[in-house]
């Protein structure tokens, strides 16, 4: 059974919805959570039902948002910390937090180590696309600055969470770029494009529009760049949002219509809404670890429980070291 190490003290809004939705992860799958986090106060939250199937692992300590993500490497007694050692020692299979996540990611790459062949880790998100499924994005945020074998390992690790978490037989990938012309992009994207060329579902260079019309299964770029497009999309989701929301007020003709469309845009929101994902694993580490929203509510933590299992079971990790060595031996 899956063992997976959850960070009760991380996030904004305390213990309560990451131990609410391990609750609710229980009542619907099986697996061993382990709560790390100040006993004090993950104990009153449990139901005495629930708690011989929940252990908890005491840790006084919390990094604070306002903290240094390197400042985590040090504080031995904090929460993230202790959860990360679990998954090291092999007490855990995997870590989910909601809580700094450059200190999760820090202390994954470091305390847990790269996958064999792995140069960089990258953090992986799912798009929503108009055919109704979702597109992978990769790296969002973990390295600002990439070289051009860092692309092509991240196209490789995408390709591999395609096929593995998402059912994708020989998912298409590409290269973010300013254009589909293999003459497009940055030098980084072309020597890029170069060491990818021939590998399997490379389709070459996409456009942004491609993150969205369903056109190519995986998506790749550095960690700037996909952070900006990734904060771009929520905040053009939310203002248009905002936007049919004021225009309901203003309009009576407008209600009568939103009353018939209010199906539709409850299923909207459910595909632009971080909570159906969970959090963003950090691909190419050793075990698995979940970066959730600091806001994340019960809902969140629930579904970023369920992704750290699916990722352990499926063996995405054994998938990649074997994936890379054939991109390395293709060259």
């Amino acid at each position: 059974m899956v063992t997976i190490a959850i960070d009760a003290m991380g996030g904004d809004f305390g213990p309560e919805p990451i131990v609410r939705g391990c609750i609710k992860a229980l009542k619907k799958q099986q697996f061993k959570p382990i709560l790390v986090g100040k006993k004090d106060e993950i104990l009153p939250l449990l139901p005495k039902s629930h708690r011989d199937k929940i252990s908890i692992v005491e840790a006084d300590d919390v990094i604070s948002m306002e903290d240094a993500a390197t400042d985590a490497v040090k504080r031995k007694e904090s929460s993230i910390y202790k959860a990360m050692e679990l998954v090291k020692s092999g007490e855990a299979d995997g870590v989910v937090s909601a809580g700094h996540s450059g200190a999760t990611m820090t202390l994954a790459t470091l305390r847990l180590g790269r996958l064999k062949g792995v140069q960089r880790p990258a953090l992986v998100t799912l798009m929503p696309t108009k055919l109704g499924r979702r597109s992978v994005l990769l790296d969002v945020g973990a390295n600002v600055d990439s070289k051009p074998e860092h692309l092509a390992q991240f196209a490789v690790m995408g390709g591999c969470y395609a096929e593995d978490m998402l059912k994708i037989d020989t998912p298409s990938i590409g290269l973010l770029a300013n254009g589909e012309e293999d003459s497009k992009g940055n030098e980084v994207t072309k020597s890029a494009f170069k060491l990818l060329e021939g590998y399997p579902g490379f389709r070459g260079n996409v456009e942004g529009s491609d993150i969205f019309n369903g056109s190519c299964d995986v998506i790749t770029c550095d960690g700037f760049v996909g952070n900006l497009v990734l904060k771009a999309s929520e905040g053009v989701a939310s203002t248009i949002s905002q936007l049919i929301k004021d225009y309901i007020r203003k309009s009576p003709v407008a209600i009568t219509g939103a009353l018939l469309m209010r199906k539709v845009f409850k299923l909207l929101k459910k595909e632009i809404d971080y909570a159906e994902v969970g959090g963003a694993p950090l691909i190419g580490i050793k075990g698995c670890a979940i970066v959730s929203h600091g806001k994340s509510n019960s809902k969140a933590i629930e579904n970023a429980i369920y992704q750290a299992i699916r990722y352990v079971d499926t063996g995405v990790n054994e998938h990649i070291i074997e994936r890379l060595e054939m991109l390395k031996n293709k060259g």
